[in-house]
């Protein structure tokens, strides 16, 4: 039995040592190569655009107003370029497609980073229409994947990246609305997209990161959606989770938010940074504390365990028929 061990071990540490070596080596003339970046307003697209003008590389950043395009180039080196982007407009990403094309002027798109956060409308599932779900879904899944079908032919060209930057909130659902949709969505796409361009030379990545600071959005915010979708329920549908649910609906939100957030951005732009310059770049990275091992975790939990804590998190609706409030489905 001992002696197997010791097999065991002898046969995977190598393996181990191998990995660590081959995760070191980094590609080789990056210097000048033309990365896209996708929602480079504010947050981590806006930072990581900074650190890789920085580094050399050529950046071309896709903002959804001239003010956040306005106030990059104002801290930037004057290789970076802008474009305005509305990724739920596909005109507006032909355009984007055709300014990239003219900066890369024949010599290919090396780097893809898709990132789209923003506010999106959450809550119970019955408080919802269909047009709340369009309105995230358009964006950061049919957007991100319309503007990547149409990079393709620049990233094959010049044999590059893509790296698909997703919450890692959508590992689990624990809220109604397209938000975790869209993040299951571009994992699915990402997976075959990765198995489909190595023939090509295309490496893909997906960064999975969670709360933090640079990109939670604001409380306030947060309520005035979960207002808006409670003032316009019907009468019937407020009663039955009354008025106690909504109030420690929200104080629910902004705890778990509170909780989970991370201060250190850094961790998800060093990621970023090696799915870009690493000669083997990973599959998957996963940064921050709650995306590592709490989103992970929960997401291969059994659900009854994954329900129970989210019941735990959540009130309970005022006409609720479960006993406590908690229904586990084995």
């Amino acid at each position: 039995s001992d002696l197997l061990h010791i097999a065991i071990l002898a046969s995977i540490l190598p393996l181990i040592i191998y990995w660590l070596i081959r995760d070191r080596y980094r590609a080789r003339n990056l210097n000048g190569k033309h990365v896209f970046i996708t929602g480079c307003d504010t947050g981590l697209g806006n930072s990581l655009a900074k650190w890789l003008d920085k580094k050399g590389f050529c950046v071309i950043a896709a903002c959804t107003t001239e003010k956040g395009s306005q106030q990059l180039q104002s801290c930037s080196s004057l290789s970076l370029k802008t474009v305005n982007l509305n990724l739920a407009d596909s005109n507006s990403i032909a355009r984007a497609v055709e300014f990239v094309t003219e900066q890369t002027a024949g010599k290919g798109l090396f780097g893809l980073v898709s990132n789209a956060e923003g506010t999106a409308a959450v809550g119970p599932t019955d408080w919802l229409r269909i047009e709340d779900f369009h309105s995230v879904l358009d964006v950061s899944l049919l957007g991100l994947i319309e503007i990547t079908l149409k990079l393709l032919p620049l990233l094959k060209k010049a044999e590059g990246r893509v790296i698909n930057l997703i919450n890692a909130k959508g590992l689990m659902a624990f809220v109604g609305g397209g938000y975790s949709l869209s993040k299951w969505g571009m994992e699915a796409f990402s997976d075959t997209l990765r198995i489909e361009m190595q023939h090509f030379g295309v490496k893909v990545s997906t960064v999975e990161h969670g709360f933090f600071k640079a990109e939670v959005v604001n409380s306030d915010i947060i309520e005035k959606y979960v207002f808006k979708l409670w003032n316009r329920l019907t009468p019937e549908i407020r009663d039955s989770y009354g008025e106690k649910y909504l109030v420690e609906y929200i104080k629910a939100q902004r705890s778990s938010v509170e909780r989970l957030r991370d201060y250190d951005i850094s961790n998800v732009i060093k990621c970023m940074e090696h799915a870009l310059i690493a000669k083997y770049p990973r599959t998957r990275y996963r940064a921050g504390w709650d995306a590592k091992f709490f989103w992970l975790f929960l997401s291969y939990a059994p659900s009854c365990l994954s329900d129970m804590l989210l019941h735990i998190t959540f009130p309970v609706p005022a006409d609720s028929r479960s006993a406590h409030g908690v229904l586990i489905n084995v």
